[in-house]
């Protein structure tokens, strides 16, 4: 029986052209390497899970390739198969996290002036930067200002903000953006079809938003949902194994707001908690969904809804039925309970007062109307 390799490490890129979401940056550093043009120095920032190491991994391979092409590593000459295989003298990785003393900065430091034995340059790839200590930092100052020629520093941080100014001078910088709903999705059709997995749509896109622009997050999410559903990974399946508030119930609710059904949305709101869902979180739910209802009441500002094509027309379908003051009405009542939640004693009282206000308000709108 074979070892199961997780999704994030069974598909990580290799190359640029499978890095999913970071385009203009990838072609950058591809352009950068044909045209010869290579700093002493990089600094890779964006969230995590959206490429950060991968990137810095292709990149320090593609510097020292031996048959590179159009900017992409060969994964075939020596080097490259020297750093795949985890044998690599020439490409060092360091965890910054676990070593973030200037003993280990002054042990780098030394390493450094050793030219390198097999290709044109000693790449070093410094993950989690920020966690070096300042002292750390100083100690680095000088190196990472003025290495040898053969020497290039590819650094990679969540936490920009905390790395030093004189730091940041001396690096090319680059940001990694989140990576897209859209992206998200089709990357996770792409490994279920390789892995013979019949996926929803509808499915894929929930976990896609809660990865939050994270591949990793949503690789890991996949595999946990793939153990829960088998090979057939369905929209119901994925709501229940991550204990989702269901966009059913958001739907209903508004349903039943303008219809001023009081004690239907009070009964609806007890069945949420009776599943084990938390106030404060469906408070929230509630107040993306009225933004939701609003952005699709307009064809132009619908498309930064982030979610599947089932899911986007049965919100353009009940955008059609609210009337736009009545969701800034609604927005506004949602967000001061937000606000007063945390503070409350009587948590749920609070979010009913809230429920019993909306039925209100959506009847009164309807008399002014």
């Amino acid at each position: 029986m074979e070892n199961f390799v997780v999704s994030a490490r069974k598909y990580r890129p290799s190359t640029f052209d499978t890095v999913i979401g970071q385009r203009a940056l990838v072609t950058t550093l591809k352009n950068a390497i044909t045209g010869n043009q290579l700093a002493h120095a990089y600094l890779f920032c964006g969230p995590r899970g959206v490429g950060k190491t991968t990137t810095a991994r292709i990149f320090a391979k593609a510097i020292n390739c031996e048959h590179v092409k159009d900017g992409e590593p060969c994964n075939e000459c020596e080097s490259c198969r020297s750093f795949n295989e985890g044998r690599s003298y020439n490409i060092y990785e360091l965890d910054a996290a676990s070593n973030n003393g200037v003993d280990s900065i002054r042990e780098l430091i030394d390493q450094v002036q050793t030219p390198p034995q097999i290709g044109k340059y000693r790449i070093y790839v410094i993950d989690e930067v920020h966690m070096l200590s300042t002292a750390a930092f100083n100690a680095f100052l000088k190196t990472l200002e003025e290495p040898p020629s053969y020497v290039i520093f590819i650094l990679a941080t969540t936490e920009k903000h905390k790395i030093l100014p004189t730091i940041l001078s001396r690096c090319q910088v680059y940001d990694f953006n989140r990576i897209g709903v859209e992206d998200t999705v089709a990357h996770l059709q792409s490994i279920a079809q390789k892995e013979g997995i019949t996926a929803d749509t509808d499915a894929l896109n929930i976990i896609a938003v809660k990865s939050d622009g994270g591949m990793r997050d949503a690789l890991s999410t996949f595999d946990q949902v793939v153990s829960f559903c088998g090979k057939n990974i369905t929209y119901k399946d994925v709501v229940e194994n991550l204990n989702i508030l269901d966009y059913d119930y958001y739907f209903t609710l508004t349903q039943l707001f303008l219809d001023h059904k009081m004690t239907d949305a009070l009964l609806l709101f007890n069945d949420i908690l009776n599943k084990g869902f938390d106030a404060g979180h469906f408070i929230s739910g509630l107040l993306s969904h009225f933004r939701d209802l609003l952005v699709c009441k307009d064809a132009a500002t619908a498309k930064l809804l982030e979610v599947g094509a089932g899911i986007r027309q049965r919100y353009i379908q009940q955008a059609e039925l609210c009337p736009a003051d009545f969701l800034l009405d609604c927005m506004e009542e949602t967000n001061q309970t937000e606000l007063e939640y945390k503070q409350s004693k009587n948590k749920r009282l609070l979010v009913e007062l809230m429920l019993i206000r909306l039925c209100q308000a959506t009847d009164q709108k309807k008399k002014v109307d």
